[in-house]
């Protein structure tokens, strides 16, 4: 019993924790107005910029002081669609890009008088946005951070009580009791009776509109009250003249709330009086009762009676008004969402005819309940798929009313990732060689573009300058540049060549883009037969079972996944990894190459057979042509002809008697180190020491074996030589590339057994 009474006094605590705060009086909440202007007077598009922007992190601009900059940022969605859901929503950065921009324009109050169309094709998870954007909205909106007010009335009986009756009011409110006993019988009417005359001093009327209290301050006087009620000079002209704030002058409260405060008014003389009955409580949001948020499928059949109301509660207002025709408690389903979200889940069906009939009131804001007019200032939301728009086709006005956001397939490679690892977990990376995961994602993402892209030819007229890092059609280039990165192979004319106007030409071709193609939902499909196939505990999956796997397993996809873009992958990807492998292998003796490098400026300024102390080692040189020729060999390959080293000859002479020795040497005080001619040829000695480290291990079958048997007892049958370079060949890659072991020995096998470096020889 005792554990039983611990766990019940635990949800009793809990919940006592989630109960409504109480009403309080409107003098109270003019002094939380005047302690969080900023939070009180919000609507339903700042309450939803506010929701977004304190579950998005301030963006992440990868290239901060770039001049041509279009601030493209990487924004974290993880807390606002991810985080606390049963069906995660992964946004890539073009479409983060596009909410924030949406939000931030709502948060300037340009939101007047549309209707927001999230439009994506089937299987691109509009669903699961705004089911997810939805709850995060109604969590939020429900906390302290995210709480607005709403009007409740209080109407007191005392008061009204003592204000003298006339005679024709009084035999009025017996007429009215007598019929009201006559139409709900003898026990409803004892029912109503307690309802109506229960110990309470008041009748609460709650605004079925939610209006905000503010508005609850005549709208002529507004400026100036505002003008009294703030004593800070900058806080009051911000909320006198910013347009975030505008709505607050405009808005008119609605038909009820009005009629009562003119029929109190009548009744009690004093307007202070009216405004002691005025209270103010948290708007709670409710998606389930509908309160505050409403969302329709295509199959929601539309209710028979639109209009509301409460005949209990207008019998006790009209009998402590005495006058039935003062205050008529009507309303529609739209009050219910006003000062909220309205949504529709795809429109077809009978969203349709809901979309339509928002017409009026999204142009107007408002909407007729019998004879009176309602207020309806909500966001209003919508999921379309792109064939759905000829259902409204037909209404020319309506469509300068809808603003399209797009939702198309995910574009951004580092997003498909995540929602592989999000759906099978994180440990899918350890069956994968490094890249050839995100290789896979390059594949899918390959069939929601267009093969042509008139932005990126229009910035890089000849793409086969870039066939090793590349596709012909830039599709590859366009990839990263979706997700936000330069890639540093671009040479510097195309990098400069990148202006702002060329980013922004690229990142709205992804607005045509991303409707066709694989689907999320296919994707999905794919990886999980692609994974469940090929992940074994003693291999990595390499890019030759990649492209194994689409060109003769799945040759369904043969359509939509061309050969091409699988050789440019596996072109892009043979080269980025012999680099690695190079790199990891090659062990450079700095202190040579500068000799070299130092002795070869020194002699190519003398005849051959000349016997000089070169003043930059001190070492004696006898200049021939096998001491030019071979340190000619590192700086230009083995492979250059014999005219091709006579004129780098030439040339470099030239250039350091005109340049390296007169202007910078001599007039800049550079030593022979600093000079440009210098670090040129530095950078061809070791590039071609690069170019040619694996050259004696390929035809060496133990250096093979020896990374095979890495690790192992076998290891240590090889000679030390080979050990040493096996050694340091690994542990490179893992140090600099992030392989582990068993993936830097798999690599370098993946190298050797393909022959990449001969491929790249040329």
């Amino acid at each position: 019993m005792d554990r039983i009474e611990k766990a019940l006094d635990l949800v009793v605590k809990r919940m006592s924790e989630w109960e409504p705060l109480a009403p309080m009086p409107f003098e109270e909440f003019l002094k939380v107005l005047t302690e969080q202007p900023d939070r009180v007077l919000r609507n339903a598009f700042q309450i939803f910029h506010d929701l977004v922007k304190s579950h998005v992190a301030e963006g992440l601009d990868e290239y901060p002081n770039d001049p041509e900059s279009i601030h493209y940022m990487h924004y974290n969605c993880s807390k606002l669609f991810v985080e606390g859901t049963d069906n995660p929503f992964f946004a890539d950065r073009l479409f983060a890009n596009r909410l924030v921009s949406l939000v931030e324009s709502l948060k300037r109050g340009a939101q007047q008088n549309k209707i927001y169309i999230f439009e994506g094709p089937p299987g691109s998870g509009k669903s699961t946005f705004l089911n997810n954007l939805l709850l995060k909205f109604e969590r939020y909106a429900n906390t302290a951070e995210g709480r607005r007010y709403e009007v409740v009335w209080r109407l007191s009986r005392k008061n009204l009580a003592s204000i003298p009756a006339r005679n024709a009011d009084h035999f009025l409110d017996k007429l009215s009791h007598l019929l009201d006993e006559y139409e709900f019988g003898q026990n409803e009417l004892i029912e109503t009776k307690e309802a109506m005359y229960a110990s309470e001093d008041y009748v609460e009327v709650p605004c079925p509109s939610h209006d905000n209290p503010i508005l609850m301050i005549p709208k002529s006087l507004r400026r100036e009250f505002f003008e009294q009620l703030f004593d800070d000079p900058a806080t009051r002209e911000r909320l006198l003249t910013d347009k975030e704030f505008e709505w607050v002058f405009r808005g008119t409260p609605c038909t009820i709330c009005r009629s009562l405060y003119l029929a109190l008014l009548e009744k009690v003389g004093n307007p202070l009086d009216v405004y002691r009955m005025i209270f103010a409580r948290p708007y709670q949001f409710s998606r389930s009762l509908g309160e505050g948020i409403s969302v329709f499928t295509p199959g929601d059949k539309p209710v028979k009676q639109n209009i509301l109301t409460n005949d209990i509660l207008q019998n006790r207002i009209n009998t402590l008004l005495r006058d039935s025709n003062k205050v008529k408690y009507l309303f529609s389903r739209y009050a219910k969402t006003n000062n909220g979200i309205y949504a529709l889940m795809d429109i077809k069906s009978h969203n349709t005819e809901r979309l339509i009939e928002l017409h009026n009131i999204i142009s107007e804001g408002l909407h007729k309940v019998e004879d009176t007019e309602e207020n309806v200032n909500s966001l209003f939301i919508a999921l379309m798929n792109p064939e759905d728009k000829q259902n409204i086709q037909g209404f020319q006005s309506f469509l300068d009313r809808i603003e399209y956001i797009k939702v198309p397939y995910v574009l951004d490679l580092n997003t498909e990732v995540e929602i592989y690892r999000n759906t099978f977990g994180t440990h899918i990376d350890n069956s994968f060689l490094p890249r050839v995961l995100h290789n896979f994602a390059r594949v899918i993402i390959s069939t929601r573009l267009k093969s042509h892209s008139p932005a990126m030819s229009e910035w890089i007229a000849h793409p086969v300058k870039y066939r090793h890092y590349c596709d012909d059609n830039l599709m590859l280039l366009k990839m990263e540049i979706y997700t936000g990165n330069i890639p540093k192979w671009l040479d510097d004319e195309d990098v400069k060549r990148l202006t702002a106007k060329r980013r922004r030409n690229i990142i709205a071709e992804s607005e045509l883009e991303g409707d066709k193609g694989l689907s999320g939902r296919d994707s999905l499909k794919i990886f999980n037969d692609f994974f469940s196939t090929y992940a074994r505990k003693d291999k990595l999956i390499d890019m030759s079972i990649l492209v194994k796997y689409f060109t003769k397993v799945r040759t369904d996809l043969a359509t939509v996944v061309t050969e091409s873009i699988l050789d440019s992958l596996t072109r892009m990807y043979d080269y980025t990894v012999l680099q690695e492998v190079k790199e990891s292998l090659y062990s450079y003796n700095e202190e040579q190459i500068s000799r070299d490098i130092r002795n070869y400026l020194f002699a190519v300024n003398f005849k051959l057979g000349s016997k000089e102390v070169c003043t930059f080692t001190g070492e004696k040189l006898e200049i021939t042509e096998e001491l030019l020729a071979g340190i000619e060999s590192r700086l230009l390959g083995s492979g250059a002809s014999s005219d091709s080293r006579h004129l780098f000859r030439k040339d470099v002479q030239k250039e350091y008697t005109v340049k390296a020795l007169t202007q910078e040497m001599m007039l800049e005080g550079r030593k022979i180190i600093e000079t440009s001619l210098y670090q040129t040829l530095r950078e061809r000695y070791i590039h071609n020491l690069k170019e040619r480290v694996l050259d004696p291990f390929l035809e060496n079958e133990n250096f093979r074996r020896a990374i095979k048997d890495f690790g192992k007892e076998d290891f240590k049958t090889y000679d030390q030589r080979i050990r040493d370079d096996v050694t340091f060949l690994i542990t490179n890659l893992c140090a600099r590339y992030q392989y582990t072991r068993h993936g830097a020995k798999e690599v370098c096998i993946y190298v050797i057994d393909n022959d990449i470096a001969r491929q790249f020889a040329a």
